[in-house]
């Protein structure tokens, strides 16, 4: 169980938002290719990006996320307004190791089933939950359709993996919620990566005491809640 730093890039700044809302900026820090680039001087393997701006529908930030996948020497994943086979190209083309899917992937299963079989082991399928619930278009609204029935329709893709993130504890700093992780990882078959809540060694070694492959950290390690450590040491139970 590894940590993954979380660059969110909202109007092509790095930004840590409470629960995914425009506005509730904990953290705005101007360059994403300085603060990508300090994350791996600090240590870390591997980075998690979200372009906001994409995820809301506001312009997108591939050139900086080429720029990042090019230069830091680590694998980058990349999320937000993933909803075109060409985006997803355009990302691996960049550079990119992962390319994370969401609100296109839960209201079209069968243009999700053909990208995971067009692009094998490389995709991931973000499922961001609220009150139990799937939520889609950057956290703005909540799908019909239930986890359950997701989870199960998705269940022979060769995909990477499924990030969760718990939107109730998302951005707070408060810690993670062990019960709702509890019930995600018994009913999800692929690997899980969690998001949300993140805060203390506890929260990681509990991670992965459920068999959570990696877990994404934001607000925590950019207000000095919680130090990074060896990033190159996976956690264990």
């Amino acid at each position: 169980m590894r940590i993954i730093p979380a660059i969110d890039i909202m109007d092509h700044q790095v930004v840590q938002l409470v629960g995914g809302v425009p506005g509730t900026e904990k953290i705005k820090l101007p360059d994403p290719l300085e603060v990508a680039q300090s994350w791996v001087d600090k240590g870390a393997k591997y980075l998690h990006i979200v372009d906001l701006d994409a995820a809301f529908g506001e312009d997108d930030n591939i050139e900086v996320i080429r720029k990042i996948a090019k230069n830091s020497n680590v694998p980058v994943q990349v999320g937000g307004g993933v909803r075109k086979e060409s985006v997803i190209k355009k990302l691996l083309d960049s550079g990119v190791d992962r390319v994370i899917v969401g609100t296109r992937a839960v209201t079209d299963r069968e243009w999700f089933k053909e990208m995971a079989m067009t692009f094998p082991d490389r995709l991931v399928l973000a499922l961001d939950t609220k009150n139990g619930q799937i939520t889609v278009k950057g956290w703005q609204e909540e799908s019909m359709i239930t986890l359950g029935w997701m989870l199960g329709s998705i269940e022979d893709l060769p995909i990477y993996g499924i990030l969760n993130t718990n939107i109730d504890v998302e951005g707070q700093g408060k810690g993670i919620d062990e019960s709702w992780i509890s019930k995600f990882t018994s009913m999800c078959k692929h690997r899980v990566i969690a998001s949300g809540g993140v805060s203390s060694e506890d929260d990681a070694k509990i991670l992965a005491r459920y068999g959570v492959d990696s877990a994404v950290v934001g607000v925590s390690i950019y207000t000095g809640l919680m130090e990074p450590w060896n990033w190159s040491t996976p956690w264990e139970a």
